[in-house]
C-alpha cells in the first residue's frame, strides 16, 4: 500500500520529501539519563516480511533508474519531443529484457514489469486505498534506518511512476492534466458530501433519503400520467359534432372535457366557437358531470343551479370524500380534557374540533374501534357529526325548560340538549319510527339522560297532544343531498317526486312545531329548523312558507361561521331576513352539507294565505269570512294514557278575530 497521491494546481504530482505523516507527528521515545540499557538495545531490529518486500522493490527501482540514466548519457534514449515517440527503440527493449532477467521466479518468461501509462488511478477508491498501511510502514522504516526517498527525490510509494519514458505519449499530456483536475474535483466534491452526511443524525439521513425517494416517485408518476392520458392538448376547446356527443369516451377524456368546458364558460366571449350558444356548452357539461360523478340528470341540474361553476366541481369532489370522524363529549359524565387524555392513552389521535365547540373532538386515526371503547360503553361520548352539533347550539336550551325534539332518532341531538340542560326540566324526544326510537332509548340509558320522555307520534299531530313548549328542535327528514359522502345512493335515487314529497312533509312539520310553541314563555318561544340538504326547495322555500303562514320571524342563529342563506336564486325571491340563516358545505367548512334557521314566535295567530287553493276551498265550504282561526288546546281533545306535564296545562287561549 502506498501513500495517497497529492496534486498541485497544474495537475502534476507533487514530490513529497521528508518523513511520513505519522513519522513526522510521532517523535521517537527519549530515554531518561542514568537508566541502565536493556539487553539487545544496540542490536538492529529484524525487518518484517512486508518491510523486506518493500526494500527489495526499492532496490529494483533504483537499478532500473540507473540503467535509464546510463542509456540517456550514451544517447540511446532521446528526449520526449522526438516525433516517433510511440515506437520503442532497441535500447529500451534491451533495458526491459534486463529488468525481466532480474526476476528469480520461474514465470519470468511471461512476467513483465509494470507499464503505467496513467499517472493516476481511474477511480477515487483506488486513491483512497493507499492510506491503509503506508503510515505504519513508513514509521517502522524510519526507525530501522531505511531510506524513505531515493537519490532522485522520488518517494518510495510512487510505484506508478516506474517504467520507461516511452510509456507516456507526449500528445496525451494535456488530456492527462484534464483528467487529473477532473478527478480531483470529483473526489473533493464526494468527500464534502460524505463529510456533510457524516455530520447528520440518523433520523436526518433517513429523512433525506425519503425526500429523494419521494421526488423520484413523483417524477415517475408524472411520466406515467403523461403516458396514460393520451388526450391531445388544445389551446381552444373544439365542440364535438352532434353525432359524436352521445358516444362513450374514457373517463380521463371526460374529465379533460369538463375542464375545457369550464374554461370556455369562464370567458365565453373569448373561447367559444362561432354559432355555439352557452346553452349547448351547459348541456354538454351536464351530461359529462352526470357521467363522471354518477348523478342523475335531475339532481345534477339542481346542483348546477345552486352553485357557481367555479364552486361546482369543488362541491362534487368534496361530496365524494368522507368527512372526518367526530365525537361529542357527554358533559353529564365527564369533561372533554379527561376524555381526550383517556382516548390518547388508548392510541387514539385526536384534536379539538374547533373554537366554536367546547365538547367536540375530531379523530384522525385510532388503534382501537372508536365505537367500542370502555369510554364509549360508559357513555362518556357520542359518535356525532360536526354539523349535527350546530342546531343544538343555535337552539341554546336553558335549564328547567320544556323542550321538544320532534324528530329525535337516533338521539344525538336530544342527548346533547339534555346535557346542556343538566338533566333538569322536561325533554320530549319524539320520532314516528318505532324501530328508530329503540336507538334513542339505548343511547339515553348509556349516556345517563334522566329528564326525557320518549314518544312515537306523528310530528304533524304533536300540537293536539303536547303544547306550550319553550323551545322546539325540528331536524326535518330530507333528501340527504348534503350527506352524499355517507349515502352515495342519493345521487341516482332522488327525483322530482321525492323532492316534492320531502318539502311538503317539511312544511307540515314546521307549522306543527310552531303551533306547539308557547310564545309567552319568559325564556323561550324559539324554534330551530335544520336539514342535511343543500337544495333551496327544502330550506329557504320552507322557511319562507312558514313566515307567510304563522306569526314568526327569523332571528340570529348565534353561530359564528357559515354561509348566509339565499335571498334570491333564479326564479325564487325570499324575505330579506333570510340572510340570518346559515348554510354549511363540505368543500367550504369540511363538514356535511347543512342548513340551520332559528325562528321566534310572537303570537298564535294563523294568517290566511290568499294564494293557497286549499284554504280558499275551506273558506267556501264553511262560509267563513274571517281571516283567522282558533288554535285548539289540548284540554279540548284529551288523549288517553298520556301524562301531560303540569306546565303544559292551562286555560283555553282562543284568539279572537280582529
Amino acid at each position: 500500500m502506498g501513500r495517497k497521491a497529492k496534486f498541485g494546481d497544474d495537475g502534476a504530482v507533487k514530490q513529497i520529501k521528508g518523513p511520513g505523516r505519522k513519522a513526522k507527528k510521532q517523535k521517537p521515545p527519549k530515554m531518561l539519563p542514568g537508566l541502565p540499557k536493556l539487553e539487545g538495545d544496540d542490536e538492529p531490529k529484524k525487518l518484517s516480511h512486508r518491510q523486506k518486500q518493500r526494500a527489495s522493490r526499492r532496490t529494483k527501482k533504483k537499478e532500473e533508474r540507473k540503467l535509464i540514466k546510463k542509456e540517456k548519457k550514451k544517447g540511446v534514449i532521446k528526449d520526449d519531443n522526438v516525433k516517433n515517440n510511440n515506437e520503442e527503440s532497441d535500447a529500451t527493449k534491451n533495458i526491459k529484457s534486463e529488468i525481466v532477467k532480474q526476476f528469480s521466479d520461474s514465470n519470468s518468461s511471461w512476467l513483465k514489469s509494470k507499464n503505467s501509462k496513467s499517472i493516476i488511478p481511474e477511480k477515487d477508491d483506488d486513491i483512497e486505498s493507499y492510506d491503509s498501511n503506508s503510515d505504519v510502514d513508513d514509521e517502522v522504516e524510519g526507525e530501522n534506518g531505511l531510506e524513505s526517498f531515493d537519490e532522485d527525490g522520488l518517494s518510495d510509494d510512487d510505484d506508478y511512476l516506474a517504467g520507461t519514458l516511452d510509456d507516456v505519449d507526449s500528445s496525451n499530456e494535456s488530456g492527462i492534466e484534464d483528467t487529473v483536475l477532473k478527478n480531483k474535483k470529483t473526489s473533493t466534491k464526494k468527500r464534502k458530501t460524505e463529510d456533510s452526511d457524516d455530520e447528520l443524525l440518523p433520523i436526518e439521513k433517513a429523512a433525506k433519503k425519503l425526500k429523494a425517494a419521494k421526488k423520484k416517485e413523483d417524477a415517475e408518476a408524472n411520466e406515467e400520467m403523461k403516458m396514460q392520458i393520451n388526450v391531445a392538448s388544445q389551446d381552444v376547446f373544439v365542440f364535438p359534432a352532434s353525432d359524436k356527443i352521445d358516444e362513450h369516451i374514457p373517463i380521463p377524456e371526460v374529465e379533460q372535457r369538463i375542464k375545457d368546458i369550464l374554461l370556455v364558460l369562464s370567458n365565453f366571449n373569448k373561447f367559444r366557437e362561432e354559432n355555439r350558444s352557452r346553452q349547448e356548452y351547459t348541456e354538454l357539461l351536464l351530461k359529462d358531470l352526470c357521467t363522471y360523478f354518477s348523478y342523475n340528470t335531475f339532481l345534477m341540474e339542481k346542483m348546477m343551479h345552486l352553485f357557481p361553476l367555479e364552486d361546482l366541481m369543488s362541491f362534487l369532489e368534496a361530496s365524494e370524500t368522507p368527512r372526518p370522524v367526530t365525537i361529542r363529549t357527554n358533559s353529564l359524565k365527564t369533561r372533554r380534557r379527561d376524555l381526550a387524555q383517556a382516548l390518547i392513552n388508548r392510541g387514539v389521535n385526536l384534536d379539538p374540533i374547533g373554537n366554536w365547540s367546547k365538547v367536540g373532538l375530531v379523530v384522525y386515526n385510532s388503534t382501537v374501534p372508536i365505537g367500542a371503547t370502555p369510554e364509549y360503553l360508559a357513555g362518556h361520548y357520542m359518535l356525532q357529526a360536526a354539523s349535527s352539533m350546530l342546531p343544538v347550539m343555535a337552539l341554546a336550551p336553558q335549564e328547567n325548560e320544556h323542550i321538544l325534539d320532534m324528530c329525535s332518532a337516533p338521539g344525538g341531538k336530544a342527548s346533547h340538549i339534555a346535557a346542556i340542560m343538566k338533566n333538569t326540566g322536561v325533554l320530549i324526544a319524539n320520532d314516528v319510527n318505532k324501530n328508530r326510537a329503540k336507538a334513542v332509548i339505548g343511547n339515553f340509558h348509556r349516556m345517563g339522560v334522566a329528564n326525557s320522555v320518549i314518544s312515537t307520534y306523528d310530528g304533524r299531530h304533536i300540537p293536539q297532544l303536547f303544547k306550550n313548549f319553550d323551545r322546539v328542535l325540528l331536524d326535518a327528514p330530507c333528501t340527504g343531498t348534503g350527506v352524499i359522502s355517507k349515502d352515495s345512493g342519493v345521487k341516482m335515487s332522488k327525483d322530482e317526486t321525492d323532492l316534492q314529497r320531502c318539502f311538503t312533509l317539511q312544511r307540515e312539520l314546521l307549522l306543527a312545531a310552531i303551533d306547539s310553541l308557547n310564545f309567552k314563555s319568559s325564556t323561550g318561544g324559539y324554534l330551530v329548523y335544520s336539514t342535511c340538504s343543500v337544495l333551496v326547495e327544502e330550506n329557504e322555500c320552507v322557511i319562507d312558507y312558514a313566515l307567510k303562514k304563522r306569526d314568526v320571524k327569523l332571528v340570529d342563529t348565534g353561530l359564528s361561521f357559515g354561509t348566509e342563506g339565499f335571498t334570491n336564486l333564479r326564479q325564487h325571491r325570499f324575505h330579506p331576513t333570510m340572510k340570518l340563516t346559515r348554510r354549511f358545505y363540505p368543500h367550504t367548512h369540511n363538514m356535511d352539507g347543512f342548513f340551520v334557521a332559528k325562528l321566534k314566535k310572537f303570537s298564535n295567530i294563523i294568517s290566511k294565505n290568499d294564494e293557497s287553493e286549499d284554504n280558499e276551498e275551506e273558506i267556501e265550504t264553511n262560509n267563513v269570512d274571517a281571516e283567522t282561526t282558533e288554535v285548539q288546546d289540548i284540554n279540548e281533545k284529551p288523549v288517553a294514557n298520556i301524562k301531560i306535564p303540569k306546565h303544559g296545562r292551562g286555560k283555553n287561549r282562543a284568539v279572537k278575530n280582529k
